[in-house]
């Protein structure tokens, strides 16, 4: 799934502690994949025109670029004392950050980002810089939050979508690379249950065993192809987006697609992607379609 030839794991510093625990995480996933790492940092002070020197009298590390340099350096050696093997690169990219996220996603193989920057305002669960490019990256993005653990389960929603299959997909490569199992949530809710739907809403039994079956097919394929990976099932009617930030508890990972079947067009983010990513108890992953495979 996540494996464009060469690409490396790409996280974003700017300072704050949230980006810090970003790179510890990165650098994991990048020893994990077999991936270098590149650390990136969004400089832009150049686009305001003001000088990047420091102020006359004041000292020579005060300067707005070698402040740029330091905070990318700390982050390479950071990087470096979780993982003193992986090969790591930093770099100060020209540009605000979220386009130049967007720019460095089309070559990565995955994209690392804290929840919150240094912008982030106090009662904001998310920043917006994460949830913008969660939204419109061309490559997987994991978002640090919640507890970082070992143990649990990768955890990842199905709805049968095209988006939540490549989603599947993701998730079983990770629990196969983790060695840990996977756990499949598929939900469901009828909002008005229409005339054409009501001899099946009225048959429980019938409408759980259509479900169970809408989620057999999707994993079936997959598993075939991670046999090692064991599989448990969670099906039930309810609020998809609950359940997941309810699993999301005793997961190490939880991965959702950016949009799902019952998203409306114009949305970036979908309503249970855009939920598990501000309340989800784990580090989530939000996958969307490649530039090459999108119609959009």
């Amino acid at each position: 799934m996540t494996n464009r030839s060469g690409a490396p794991v790409v996280v974003a510093v700017d300072g704050s502690t949230s980006a810090l625990e970003a790179v510890r995480v990165a650098a994991r996933e990048a020893v994990t994949r077999g991936r270098p790492l590149r650390v990136v940092h969004a400089f832009i002070w150049s686009l305001y025109g003001v000088s990047l020197e420091p102020a006359p009298g004041a000292p020579v590390n005060a300067g707005f670029r070698h402040q740029a340099e330091q905070l990318v350096a700390e982050a390479v050696t950071e990087a470096s004392k979780v993982a003193p093997e992986l090969a790591v690169t930093g770099a100060i990219v020209e540009g605000a950050p979220t386009p130049m996220l967007l720019v460095e996603a089309r070559d990565a193989a995955l994209l690392v980002l804290g929840s919150r920057g240094l912008g982030g305002f106090g009662g904001l669960l998310i920043g917006s810089v994460a949830v913008q490019v969660s939204a419109r990256a061309d490559c997987p993005v994991l978002v640090v939050k919640g507890e970082a653990r070992a143990d649990g389960p990768v955890l990842v929603g199905v709805d049968g979508s095209d988006l939540s299959a490549q989603a599947l997909g993701f998730a079983f490569e990770e629990a196969s690379l983790r060695g840990t199992d996977l756990v499949a949530v598929h939900a469901w809710i009828i909002p008005a249950a229409p005339s054409d739907l009501l001899p099946i809403a009225n048959d429980v039994e019938a409408l759980v065993a259509e479900e169970e079956r809408v989620l057999a097919e999707a994993i079936a394929g997959w598993s075939e192809r991670y046999p090692d990976v064991p599989v448990r099932r969670r099906v039930a009617y309810g609020a998809p987006a609950r359940m997941l930030v309810e699993e999301s508890a005793t997961a190490q990972l939880t991965v959702v697609g950016a949009r799902g079947r019952g998203a409306l067009a114009g949305m970036l983010l979908g309503s249970v992607s855009h939920t598990v990513l501000h309340h989800s108890h784990s580090p989530v992953v939000v996958v969307r379609h490649r530039r090459e495979d999108r119609k959009d």
